[in-house]
């Protein structure tokens, strides 16, 4: 018995021409794989051949196969679900195509998902609520890393069955050798990502082996691709599940009673039932449960619900109702897997919005403990993780949050990081495990606080922080200020960046990860000062404008004034008052910023202070003007 049959008989035993009798219900499909390995026209015919393509749109689809360059009465199947213009014209597939099929055995969403790198967080997307993966492989050229890419995204979002359609067959002769060469070299990443994977050699394009057997592959023992899915059975325990409701919204009935909404995300919810909330541990019971159609006595896994409680429990958007067996973590901190989307790298350290369900918190990635090499599944050492990869990282939020982990419950263990300065989504991440780190942490109360300390020295603390290249006039002006603050005899303190490296951060260096870190903590030294009511002055380059949101966010309800020091580059390197312009010009110095590494201009800065035409007294008496305005210096 070959490979593939061998594989058959592993998920379906020996009833391998044999039929259900019962029809199973609808299966979710994931197509993926790298781009042109043929998922839009798998598909297609799919469709086509299922009957799910009326007669009208057979003849527009026979019309647009013309008009796109296929030959005289041939279909163009990647037609039916390439429905953007610009995708037809490029060739791939952008978006996620959402499609809907019917055979005499069973009903099947089908999602299309983009091949290209560039579109890796549109293929996440449509594989989150998926239930079986199917990967598009290219016989021809065989497997490459936008394939492993796939199967590892497939893994993570608790995808198991994964059917490795190797396609184009007849570009290679419809060998079985090849067939066998890219199943091996599969093999072992699909081991380590524990899929669950069955080979299928396939023409998309001629019809083999997808709907009927291929009469040029009679080597082949197993099923059709059709036959698979439609005998695959996926367990589902939805109804048997721990209750998950994320709460969505509070209104008030018209008798003034709290009414609370939400989606069940897991599970079930009955009228009498109690629930608990996930943090703080409040009890309830449902007093009314209302539906999309008015009072119900239950409700199952996503329905939209509206609740009253008894008694009643103050809760708001993003507090997680939970009933059952099975209870959520609630944790500041956890581990999880990171799909990368943006085109700055990820660095431990960065501040982040996470979206969790109905949640929304502020989130730091603490640590990257490595990224997920996708050829062979493993894990490997990483500090930075660049678009399109896949990292374990651990993250922190500032207060305790509920959520399960992504395998046991997708709703509430899936999440986006935000960046909170473009609102652009820059990850997708599936929760690992809680994190025991700091669980036993609390914040200590303290009789004297921010206020008694400046009462006490008769001044209001606050943070100045000047950025701008090497050169540009930052320690100097700060220095000028600081002697004019204490003449007015204000209490300061000035954190220079070379005299911080000197000691605080002498084991960092200056790659992007390294800022990252080395400006993480002069925001914490520079929020413990600003708390004993001093008024600290920072300077750093700081190039880049995520660090300084960063720094912003972490003294947040502290007085915080970004001052831009302006000068153009070419002035800075003719001052080049530490010869470091030189030294980077010649290469002994890596990662100078302005040379071989970004400086990102602050956008709205409090002040800006440009050093080519002003003289630094004279930007320093401006800023302690613009102090006294503020009522810092007065």
């Amino acid at each position: 018995m070959n490979p593939v049959s061998a594989a058959y008989h592993a998920v379906f035993g020996e009833t391998e021409h044999g039929l259900p009798t019962a029809r199973p219900p609808a299966l979710r499909i994931l197509a993926c794989g790298a781009v042109d390995d043929g998922k839009s026209t798998l598909i297609g015919r799919l469709l086509y051949e299922s009957g799910a393509v009326p007669d009208d749109q057979r003849v527009a689809l026979a019309a647009d196969s013309r008009r796109y360059g296929a030959a005289d009465g041939e279909i163009d199947f990647a037609l039916l679900t390439d429905g953007l213009e610009a995708e037809r014209e490029r060739n791939i597939t952008i978006d996620v195509a959402y499609r809907y099929m019917s055979t005499a055995r069973r009903d099947f969403i089908i999602a299309d998902t983009p091949g290209h790198e560039q579109y890796t967080a549109n293929m996440a997307t449509g594989a989150s609520q998926c239930e079986v993966g199917i990967i598009l492989v290219d016989a021809v050229r065989g497997l490459r890393p936008q394939t492993f890419r796939h199967a590892a995204i497939c893994s993570i979002l608790g995808i198991r069955h994964v059917v490795l359609a190797v396609n184009k067959m007849d570009g290679v002769g419809f060998s079985q050798a090849r067939l066998g060469q890219i199943v091996e070299e599969f093999a072992l990443a699909a081991k380590h990502l524990q899929l669950d994977m069955v080979a299928i050699p396939i023409s998309a394009r001629r019809g083999d082996n997808v709907v009927s057997i291929s009469a040029a592959m009679p080597w082949y023992q197993g099923v059709t691709l059709l036959q698979y899915l439609e005998q695959l059975e996926v367990p589902r325990s939805d109804g048997e599940a721990s209750l998950r409701l994320p709460i969505q919204g509070m209104s008030r009935t018209p008798e003034g009673e709290r009414l609370y909404t939400g989606t069940i995300a897991a599970g079930g919810l009955s009228l009498g039932d109690r629930i608990k909330v996930a943090v703080g541990g409040a009890e309830a019971v449902i007093q009314r449960l209302i539906g999309s159609e008015g009072p119900v006595e239950r409700a199952e896994a996503g329905t939209a619900v509206a609740v009253t409680l008894t008694p009643e429990i103050d809760l708001g958007r993003g507090d997680l109702l939970w009933s059952g067996p099975g209870a959520p973590a609630c944790s500041s901190h956890f581990s999880a897997h990171v799909v990368w989307f943006a085109e700055p790298s990820l660095f431990a350290g960065r501040d982040y919005e996470l979206r969790l369900g109905t949640l929304t918190s502020a989130v730091t990635v603490t640590a990257i403990r490595g990224k997920l090499d996708i050829i062979s599944g493993a894990r490997i050492a990483a500090t930075e993780i660049t678009r399109d990869e896949i990292a374990i990282c651990h993250l922190a939020t500032p207060g305790m949050i509920a959520f399960d982990s992504y395998a046991q419950c997708p709703a509430t263990g899936g999440f986006l990081l935000i960046n909170r300065a473009t609102g652009e989504t820059v990850a997708a991440g599936m929760v690992r495990n809680a994190l025991d780190r700091g669980s036993n942490l609390f914040a200590q109360a303290l009789t004297i606080d921010r206020k008694a300390r400046e009462d006490l020295l008769g001044q209001k603390g606050a943070v100045l922080w000047l950025t701008g290249l090497s050169g540009a006039g930052k320690s100097t002006i700060a220095d000028g200020l600081e002697r004019r603050l204490h003449a007015k005899r204000k209490l300061t303190i000035l954190l220079d960046g070379d005299n911080v490296r000197l000691g605080l951060n002498r084991d960092l260096g200056f790659t992007e990860g390294d800022r990252v870190e080395n400006l993480r903590r002069v925001a914490e030294v520079a929020r413990l000062m600003v708390d004993a009511g001093l008024i600290v002055l920072c300077s750093f380059i700081s190039p880049f404008a995520a660090d300084r949101a960063m720094v912003r966010e972490r003294l947040a309800g502290t007085p915080f004034f970004e001052i831009f020091v302006d000068a153009p580059l070419d002035i800075c390197e003719q001052r080049d008052p530490k010869g470091l312009y030189a030294k980077a010009r010649r290469g002994e110095i890596r990662n100078f910023t302005g040379l071989d590494s970004a400086y990102e201009q602050p956008s709205a800065p409090d002040l800006h202070l440009d050093t080519s035409r002003y003289g630094a007294d004279e930007l320093a008496d401006r800023i302690v003007r613009f102090l006294v305005e503020q009522g810092i210096a007065t």
